[in-house]
């Protein structure tokens, strides 16, 4: 048993650390809050028509021109479309993947597949994006050659090149948090459920689900908020549609309050998003 002495010490050992690590973090909370303090502020400035310069003037206009005009209210609706179908998508693949890493697959092979499933983020972000324009070209892509047999043509360039782009960029951030989940799934579930008679889709559905879902939603805060925020892949894949960080990236420069206030939609969504997942537990995961 401790003695009083090792208990007061012990005591004087967490209190050093939490002493240590509390600079550091209230560093980075103090810049990541204090940008993002900055950016709604600007978002309420207005700009000199001639000189572009920023002028320190309390405005709604810059909020109002973006919830009332229809090219931006397309791009925010487009945007937020885009985010939730690359999270379905993720999701849709990752289940049966990390499914059959975590309770198919023997213990050995686990760690080479989850380096496979890794692999990919090793790979440059622009060259994963301009090979999936090379694969989704029209006519002599890859694509359209797999699906010729079948009378279907290329998706092409579009929204659906960059749902399907995205989604590839950002599935590894489905799987790894859903086969860690999986991994503490316990067994005697899984067998439970056999001895009753389930079904191997009736075991998917009323036990790996209801137990794995906590970690889906876990990795959908990643593939939601990257897609949320991209701008480059819509700008390769995507034709010529627009999301809201093309608007960003076409504005900072110009208008600098105007391009503040098309930025602070994105992590308002997210905001509302973590404020809906938060009680499911599933940031625990995170």
């Amino acid at each position: 048993m401790m003695s009083n002495l090792d208990r007061i010490s012990a005591r004087r050992d967490v209190r050093r650390a939490a002493s240590l690590l509390a600079a550091p973090l209230l560093w980075l909370l103090g810049i990541y809050i204090g940008a993002l303090a900055i950016l709604f502020l600007t978002s309420f400035y207005t700009v000199d028509s001639f000189t572009n310069q920023v002028i320190h003037e309390f405005t709604f206009q810059n909020f109002i021109d973006v919830f009332t005009d229809h090219a931006y209210l397309n791009a925010t609706l487009r945007t937020l479309g885009v985010a939730v179908s690359v999270t379905l998508v993720c999701a849709f693949l990752a289940i049966p993947m990390a499914f059959y890493m975590a309770r198919i697959a023997s213990p050995a092979r686990r760690p080479f597949l989850v380096a496979l499933v890794l692999t990919p983020l090793w790979a440059s972000y622009l060259v994963k994006v301009y090979s999936w324009r090379t694969m989704l070209t029209p006519e002599s892509g890859v694509i359209a050659w797999l699906l010729h047999p079948f009378d279907v043509q290329s998706p092409g360039y579009g929204i659906v090149g960059v749902i399907i782009t995205l989604s590839y960029l950002w599935l590894p951030y489905m799987v790894l948090p859903i086969y860690s989940g999986l991994e503490r799934l316990p067994s005697s579930l899984l067998d439970a459920s056999a001895d009753l008679g389930a079904s191997t889709l009736q075991t998917m559905r009323d036990v790996v689900l209801p137990n794995v879902k906590p970690a889906v939603i876990a990795g959908s805060v990643f593939t939601f908020s990257l897609s949320l925020g991209d701008y480059i892949t819509v700008q390769i894949v995507g034709g010529k549609n627009q999301m809201l960080g093309n608007v960003v990236y076409q504005n900072f420069s110009l208008n600098l309050p105007f391009a503040a206030a098309v930025a602070s939609i994105p992590v308002v969504i997210m905001v509302v998003y973590l404020a809906m997942i938060r009680r499911t537990g599933a940031l625990e995961n995170l």
